[in-house]
């Protein structure tokens, strides 16, 4: 197992592994007041939902519980919810913070905090931002460019992308630089639409991410949207690795299979322990 592990830690100093985080990171993650931070779709829920379980039907996948309450209480009170959730004052973990010191050039980052933009805002970087049911244009995404001395981003075109020494994409959204997320199930199927007619991504990105491998950090898929998200982002991949101590399902073998990906059988917490 340690082999392997030091095989990834080159691999993403070397450029040739991306590094791709979901939800399952914040597993031992808690605000300053105590409050555990969501980690998988469950704890979602709750938080979305103060604290009380949903119906059944509801408590299916965070993203059908969004759904039910942006359809009671309107798109600005979700996004308002979500953003309460994340600006929450909490630690990055460490596993963010060693992925970092990697400087790998591309991360992914499917979930809805900034911490990340926080580790990388002394230096530069560009930060590709999900959108959701844009009506003026089919792209589901916005380009921005950090400025450093100012500590702000500012939009600019695909093209910086080029030269970009930094590149972080977060499909799925940010507090930062003004909070937008993609979360309720009308957020999902508008942005995969769209995403499979190849707006989703930048295209110099579809180029630069060609033949690299992928490292699956606190994800899991077993649901059909985090599968689907997966596909889109790693399209063209080479291979890569999982970390998970849970049995597979049926859906996720298929996943690891026809994604040719390397199950480490592990929890998260040793996986970060063997990794910093």
């Amino acid at each position: 197992m340690n082999e392997i592990i030091e095989t990834i830690k080159k691999e993403l100093r070397n450029q040739t592994t991306v590094p791709y985080f979901g939800l399952g990171i914040f597993e031992n993650t808690k605000t300053k007041e105590g409050e555990q931070m969501p980690f998988d779709s469950d704890s979602m829920i709750l938080m979305l939902n103060n604290g009380r379980p949903m119906s059944q039907r509801l408590m299916f996948e965070y993203s059908r519980a969004a759904m039910h309450l942006e359809e009671r209480r309107g798109v600005s009170y979700l996004t308002q919810l979500v953003n309460h959730i994340y600006t929450k004052s909490f630690d990055p973990t460490p596993l963010q913070k060693a992925i970092v010191d990697m400087s790998p050039r591309y991360i992914v980052d499917t979930n809805r905090d900034s911490k990340i933009q926080e580790l990388l805002a002394y230096e530069p970087h560009c930060l590709i931002l999900g959108k959701s049911r844009i009506m003026a244009d089919k792209n589901r995404y916005e380009t921005y460019e950090y400025d450093v001395q100012n500590k702000k981003y500012f939009l600019v075109k695909d093209e910086v992308l080029d030269s970009a020494k930094k590149i972080l994409f977060k499909p799925m959204g940010s507090p930062l630089p003004e909070p937008t997320f993609v979360m309720s199930d009308a957020d999902y199927v508008d942005w995969l639409t769209e995403a499979m007619g190849g707006f989703a991504v930048p295209p110099i990105l579809k180029t630069y991410r060609k033949a690299k491998k992928y490292l699956f950090l606190g994800t899991s898929f077993d649901r059909d949207t985090d599968r689907m998200v997966a596909n889109e982002l790693s399209f063209d991949l080479e291979g890569g690795y999982i970390i998970t101590d849970q049995e597979l399902s049926k859906k996720e073998k298929k996943f690891v299979e026809k994604h040719n990906l390397i199950v480490l059988n592990m929890s998260l917490e040793e996986f970060t322990k063997e990794f910093i």
